[in-house]
């Protein structure tokens, strides 16, 4: 099953500069690993201990996958993964 995996800018040096990456697997954990597979520390900078990093949240369409099965989470064809960094600060 083919996703779309959309990178936030800060990864994207280490995903080759693309802000989206196509890529098949059955559920998010397989996804982000494949995408690991081809862009080497991809996962030591979204994974931390078998799961997403705290500050660090991941969508499938529009669902947090922490709402859901965490990295088990079931993706089908043309589902878009999205990785979003915590954005802190204030004014």
């Amino acid at each position: 099953m083919s996703v779309t995996v959309k990178i936030p800018t800060p990864l994207r040096p280490i995903a080759g500069g693309r802000a989206e990456l196509n890529v098949e697997g059955a559920t998010v954990g397989e996804v982000l690993n494949k995408v690991d597979a081809q862009h080497r520390g991809f996962a030591e900078k979204v994974l931390e201990g078998g799961s997403v990093r705290r500050f660090i949240n991941v969508y499938v369409n529009e669902d947090n996958i922490r709402d859901h099965k965490e990295l088990e989470t079931p993706v089908k064809n043309g589902d878009t993964i999205s990785i979003l960094p915590s954005i802190a600060g204030g004014l």
